[in-house]
């Protein structure tokens, strides 16, 4: 005979699905009202910055402003800058503010437009300095360091040493051009020692392998091209001390450098 079930002896079968709701309750959403209260305020606060940038009239441009120059007046920076005033400040695009001023204005070697808060665009300016002065006719062609021919003037200034470019029959100028010639009497500039850079008066370039550089007191030094540029200054260094009172000093070979005229 058959025992009594589970039922009949009144043990209650734990349920096996999920646990019953009781009647009337809703679930609860994780986070309910205050997750939305909080995205509310997001929103709000992401509308509001963005109106005070775009849509109000406290943020827009007023002013702008050029620092750092030297030969040019701030207003020349200013025009060529072509800033919108009266938009927001946020919206000027100063990459292509930057682009417009190094278009225009050569003798800027570099620029950096920013914003001044909370109604001003700032131009901070780099002029070139000119290391060398390219004599042309009655007028005279500002270099730099970099080799770029960026401005010409009616007066040289003060203090830079000339160069004559006189290359003209030269195979020289047909094969590298005049840009790479004054190019290269940058470089023998600034390679010349400390005693005769200061010294320097005018650097002469008959060919790419016949540059001169003419020093105060009448006295000269053959460079010839402008390779070993290092070796060739220690050269003249010697020389120097060794003869001082030399007129010629020829470190063109600067293994086997000369002297004449002492």
């Amino acid at each position: 005979m058959a025992g009594p079930t589970t039922a009949d002896r009144g043990v209650r079968t734990p349920p096996t699905g999920p646990p019953e709701r009781p009647p009337g309750r809703l679930a609860r959403i994780p986070g309910g009202p205050r997750t939305l209260l909080i995205a509310l305020l997001v929103l709000a606060l992401a509308g509001g910055v963005l109106w005070a940038l775009y849509g109000s009239s406290w943020l827009r441009v007023r002013t702008v402003e050029a620092t750092g120059v030297r030969v040019l007046t701030p207003e020349q920076v200013v025009e060529a800058a072509r800033v919108p005033t009266g938009g927001p400040l946020v919206s000027v695009d100063t990459d292509a503010v930057e682009a417009r001023l190094a278009d225009r204005l050569p003798r800027i070697d570099s620029v950096v437009v920013s914003r001044s808060w909370p109604d001003g665009i700032v131009l901070d300016v780099v002029e070139r300095r000119p290391v060398l002065v390219l004599e042309q006719g009655a007028r005279f062609v500002e270099v730099d360091q970099k080799g770029v021919r960026f401005a010409t003037v009616d007066r040289a200034p003060g203090g830079v040493p000339r160069l004559r470019l006189e290359a003209s029959g030269s195979p020289s100028l047909r094969r590298f051009g005049a840009d790479r010639l004054v190019a290269e009497a940058v470089r023998v500039r600034g390679e010349l020692p400390p005693k005769a850079a200061a010294d320097l008066r005018t650097l002469v370039v008959r060919s790419y392998d016949d540059i001169t550089a003419e020093l105060a007191g009448g006295r000269s030094v053959f460079w010839g091209g402008p390779e070993q540029g290092e070796q060739k200054a220690r050269a003249l260094t010697a020389l120097m001390k060794a003869a001082p009172k030399a007129r010629e000093y020829d470190v063109s070979a600067p293994t086997a450098p000369a002297v004449s005229g002492s």
